[in-house]
């Protein structure tokens, strides 16, 4: 399973907190994700999953593109709510976003959240869903998924066994990586940085 982070999007540039599910790219993710389509068109990819957030959807389409395939959305991978405060460009908003990301990566404090957003528990819980619906649906096959800093980050940080250390390492935007599944569990085997 190759997973990414979705290209720059316009929420990222202009520094809005939150879910966001109608920011699109900006011109520079654009190109990121041409790049990332380039990158994939040689893998055997047999499908091409995205968070239905639209900078997630557009991230996606040009490699399902490239390959002749669709993009399947899977709403578990959208990005985590922080409620009444989704949109909001306080950095006060955006720093308390920070910390609770990092209570649950680092401390493991999954009831911790923004405001009247979702809690770790709630977030965990759904991404690791789809991730193991996705690799069940294709096990022996490869396949790429589309999803978002925060609930990819402490999804596959909880799946992979790599707590805390991918703290301080967010995910770049529109770089693929391996995610590997199998009988075993699943084993991330580097983290972009």
């Amino acid at each position: 399973m190759w997973c990414l982070r979705h290209a720059e999007s316009e929420n990222v540039t202009a520094a809005l907190a939150g879910a966001l599910p109608n920011a699109p790219l900006t011109a520079h993710g654009r190109e990121q994700a041409l790049r990332t389509a380039h990158t994939l068109a040689g893998e055997p990819i047999s499908n091409v999953y995205a968070s239905p957030a639209r900078r997630a959807l557009e991230t996606a389409r040009p490699l399902a593109t490239a390959i002749n395939l669709q993009v399947e959305p899977v709403p578990e991978l959208v990005e985590i709510g922080i409620g009444q405060h989704d949109g909001s460009s306080d950095p006060a908003v955006r720093a308390r976003t920070a910390e609770v990301l990092r209570a649950w990566v680092v401390d493991g404090r999954l009831d911790e959240r923004v405001a009247d957003g979702e809690t770790g528990h709630e977030v965990l819980a759904r991404t690791t869903t789809a991730l193991q619906r996705i690799a069940g649906r294709h096990e022996g096959e490869t396949v790429a998924v589309v999803g978002h800093v925060g609930s990819l980050t402490l999804a596959l940080s909880r799946l992979c066994s790599l707590g805390a250390s991918v703290w301080g390492a967010p995910l770049p935007h529109a770089e693929p990586f391996l995610v590997e599944w199998d009988d075993g569990g699943w084993n991330c085997p580097a983290w972009p940085a």
